[in-house]
């Protein structure tokens, strides 16, 4: 009778809990004063990478923020703007998905003198390829803020940092089934450096209800203590963002930038700017313990609208508190929401780089 009673009242305090930060993250919504801007009278012919998140983001921030927005793919972006004839041709990334002639259909594109623009979002990890990429562009705009004095090195005249953002038509609160609830998540790639981590708190996880999804987590030697939570592939993005809600803290760990550990970063160039997971976690209203990037203080007040950690110890530290807080988890959570929704929107992100192209009205 005694457990029936205590899993009654632990029910209870867990749906009062998700029941005050749904309302709470409604209440945020409502209270952010909408400012009107006046859309710019561009036309913009836009080329995907294929982050569906970032995509999204922009492609709908552009149809708010420009007056006609066009897009194409990276193999007919030079025909595409040909026909067209955009006031720019904005490129997300460059990489992976491009075409080898990508670097010449921007040439030809620039040669009919559209203005060419390209925004990194992979920076620093993949510099062996953005070095030979930013060149050829009119204007570059890196997520990256220490590449700006490693694209102008290379001869280009107009670098710009432009953090990411938060597509709140994927990643917001919302009220999750059961199977989606955890007291610890992470999702990402089990890059070497999220490897050495996990193992570190592997024992102090073991007896939570955790998920681990991403690909190479069987590089752990503490995997069989922590296969049971492991969903092995690709987690799809509304999936993702489901999950994010269902937890009481997701951890968000930037990969490493050293050479050869799963990069194309052979300079070593450093990082000092946030990942864009940063903005989507908070935008689930939902608790986020992440290592420090310089930059972070500029976007969220540590300990107040988001929560760090040094070290495995440290995170362990950490993660024991807010579990054991729950208020204080939800008041955290709720400040970087409102944080989020504010300041790191698409819209506004798209907003800056038209002013910084000369095409906003």
């Amino acid at each position: 009778m005694k457990n029936r009673e205590r899993g009654r009242n632990d029910g209870f305090r867990s749906g009062w809990l998700e029941g005050w930060r749904l309302g709470a993250s409604k209440g945020i919504d409502e209270g952010i004063q909408q400012v009107v801007h006046t859309p710019s009278k561009a036309r913009i012919l836009y080329v995907p990478q294929g982050f569906e998140a970032i995509d999204q983001g922009v492609i709908a921030a552009l149809q708010a923020e420009v007056a006609e927005v066009r897009i194409a793919s990276a193999a007919e972006m030079r025909l595409q703007a040909a026909q067209y004839r955009p006031d720019a041709v904005l490129v997300m990334n460059g990489l992976h998905v491009f075409p080898p002639d990508h670097l010449e259909q921007i040439d030809a594109i620039r040669g009919l003198g559209i203005p060419t623009v390209i925004w990194f979002v992979d920076d620093p990890y993949v510099t062996d390829n953005t070095m030979t990429i930013a060149p050829r562009y009119e204007y570059v705009f890196t997520h990256e803020k220490s590449c700006i004095r490693l694209y102008q090195s290379l001869g280009c005249s107009k670098v710009y940092h432009l953090p990411l953002a938060a597509h709140f038509d994927l990643f917001k609160p919302m009220a999750v089934p059961q199977q989606y609830r955890t007291d610890i998540c992470f999702i990402g790639i089990a890059f070497w450096n999220r490897v050495e981590l996990f193992d570190q708190i592997a024992p102090y996880l073991q007896d939570k209800r955790v998920l681990i999804g991403g690909k190479l987590w069987d590089r752990m030697e503490q995997y069989p203590i922590l296969s049971k939570f492991v969903h092995d592939g690709w987690i799809e993005v509304p999936e993702t963002a489901k999950y994010y809600n269902g937890a009481k803290i997701v951890i968000n760990l930037h990969r490493t930038t050293e050479a050869g550990k799963d990069n194309l970063n052979g300079i070593n160039w450093p990082a000092e700017s946030i990942n864009p997971r940063t903005f989507e976690m908070a935008a689930c209203g939902t608790l986020q313990l992440t290592d420090m990037r310089s930059e972070l203080p500029e976007h969220f007040a540590i300990g107040s609208e988001i929560a760090v950690f040094d070290n495995a110890q440290h995170l362990i530290q950490q993660m024991d508190f807010y579990l054991k807080n729950e208020e204080e988890r939800l008041r955290v959570a709720m400040r970087g929401y409102r944080r989020t929704k504010r300041d790191h929107t698409f819209n506004e992100r798209i907003r800056r780089m038209l002013n910084v192209i000369g095409l906003q009205s």
